[in-house]
């Protein structure tokens, strides 16, 4: 007993910490992330959503329900990005780029520490289903690398070469998906590990896909044949069921990361021929839909082989949901994505990063539970390293804050000490948040244009038009429309200084 006890004095307070983080089996980690969903459009978040999601209610039952979770930007290849590296977008080159057809190459440089390989140093099986968006490195017939993002580069692929750069050269043991949106721009093709083994036989026809309001998005572009528009979600989810399913019979005692990123519900909404008129919300609450069903698919797998209960789920979003889709929804349906908050993607507004995110872990996370922790997404990498008991390199997820004990429902204070966001002009357009003070260095949305076309409706008055900043108060004004910029300047210079001295020094994380 007393050797026992002078062991315990011996052993550092902080590894006892991660000793107790790592008892008993590591659990699975499977993360959806879904693109182009808004706070408002679960019922779980929103009660006045006009689209039914049962599964997606049920998860949020089963678990932990986040209210003030932000993806890192409010736009898809930067917040994608700092998932994947737990650091924000902005603090590297082309930190505010959207990739395109075969843009490049990859935004996460070669040898950065990422989430795949953090848990496949532990000991995991990875794979990646779905839109990967973080750009690749496509060549042409020479070998010279092709990086550019526009239309006509997408002709000038060798598709007999081995494209670098993408999920296999970041972690992930496997990887089935798209280049960038999978329906939207320019190659419309399959990547199965490093190559496309199908490749494009000709332009898109256009012609026999649906025609609406939530359609326009789908550009012109090189299809492979067997790359079937209204149905793409539906191989993603066959992909990852089959990968459980392996998984379950040929390995059941490694732990393995599933990260599945939906097409749905980015637009074009081209909702599954299953799914189609399901929910009396259009073609959007169709695709609303088909998420929570793909959803309540991979839960119901999880359970049928034997998984369930030691696998943590994460439910997301890369960031708000889109501006077609929140007018039109809002005009036709009286359904509104952003529900309660002001903008939508590209915005940093609270619309354009606030996002659901929702946690299932039996055993570890109270069901039923909420929490109001602020979190963002950059803080997976560090809360997955205090699960597994690993310490984080200094040099790697700069901006991840370890939120185990908020999953635990230990948190009585704030974790994070502030939250930046990064708008659509990248490091142009940044935020800070502290406790009930946001404040935003910039005028405007810093992405959306609020003067003309379909979201002039829902400009909002300046209070301080000649303000060079704003700051509100989230705590009274929710909904952004005050700018206290000039009514408390000590606030704006402690923030800017705030925002301004993680600039300088790289990093958010002590």
């Amino acid at each position: 007993m007393r050797r026992s006890i002078l062991l315990a004095l011996a052993i550092p307070l902080g590894l006892v910490a991660r000793l107790n983080a790592s008892d008993g089996p590591r659990p699975n980690v499977v993360l959806i992330l879904a693109d182009d969903l808004g706070y408002g459009d679960l019922r779980c978040y929103n009660s006045e959503s006009k689209v039914p999601t049962p599964n997606l209610d049920r998860l949020a039952r089963e678990g932990m329900r986040f209210t003030d979770a932000h993806s890192s930007a409010a736009v898809c290849t930067p917040s994608r990005y700092s998932v994947m590296t737990g650091q924000l977008a902005f603090r590297v080159p082309r930190g505010g780029t959207v990739f395109t057809g075969v843009g490049g190459p990859s935004l996460i440089a070669p040898g950065r520490l990422t989430l795949p390989t953090l848990l496949k140093k532990q000991g995991y099986d990875t794979a990646a289903v779905g839109k990967w968006h973080l750009g690749w490195t496509f060549r042409d017939r020479s070998g010279a690398p092709i990086h550019d993002g526009r239309p006509e580069a997408v002709h000038r692929i060798d598709f007999s070469r081995r494209i670098e750069g993408g999920p296999l050269d970041l972690g992930f043991d496997r990887f089935f998906g798209t280049a960038c949106c999978p329906t939207t721009d320019w190659l419309y093709a399959f990547i199965d590990g490093d190559r496309i083994p199908t490749p494009p036989t000709g332009p898109i026809d256009k012609t026999g896909l649906p025609r609406h309001p939530y359609a326009d998005d789908c550009r012109p572009g090189l299809i492979a044949p067997d790359f079937p528009m209204e149905e793409v979600d539906m191989v993603f989810l066959r992909k990852s069921r089959a990968f459980l399913e392996e998984h379950a019979h040929q390995s059941p005692r490694t732990p393995f990361f599933l990260y599945h990123a939906t097409q749905a519900v980015h637009l074009p909404s081209f909702a599954g021929r299953a799914f189609r008129g399901k929910t009396q919300a259009g073609p959007h609450g169709d695709f609303l839909g088909e998420l929570d069903h793909i959803v309540g698919v991979l839960m119901d797998d999880l359970e049928r082989f034997g998984l369930a209960d030691n696998t943590l789920v994460l439910f997301s979003s890369d960031n708000g949901p889109e501006t077609t889709s929140v007018v039109h929804m809002r005009a036709d349906y009286r359904h509104d994505g952003a529900r309660p908050w002001r903008g939508v993607k590209r915005d940093d507004w609270e619309g354009g990063h606030r996002v659901p995110l929702i946690v299932r872990w039996p055993g570890r996370v109270k069901a039923g539970t909420t929490s109001d922790q602020p979190i963002c997404l950059t803080d997976l990498m560090a809360t997955l390293a205090a699960i597994l008991g690993t310490e984080l390199p200094r040099d790697s997820a700069e901006d991840s804050f370890n939120m185990l004990p908020a999953l635990e429902g230990k948190a009585r204070a704030p974790i994070r000490p502030y939250l930046i966001e990064q708008a659509f002009r990248g490091a142009r357009t940044l935020s800070i948040r502290r406790g009930r003070w946001k404040y935003l260095d910039h005028q405007g949305s810093g992405g959306n244009n609020y003067t003309i076309g379909e979201l002039r409706p829902f400009a909002l008055p300046e209070t301080a038009p000649e303000a060079p900043g704003q700051l509100f108060d989230l705590q009274t004004d929710p909904g952004e429309t005050t700018n206290l910029y000039f009514r408390h300047p000590e606030i704006v210079a402690e923030l800017k200084a705030l925002l301004d001295r993680s600039k300088a020094t790289g990093r958010s994380r002590p």
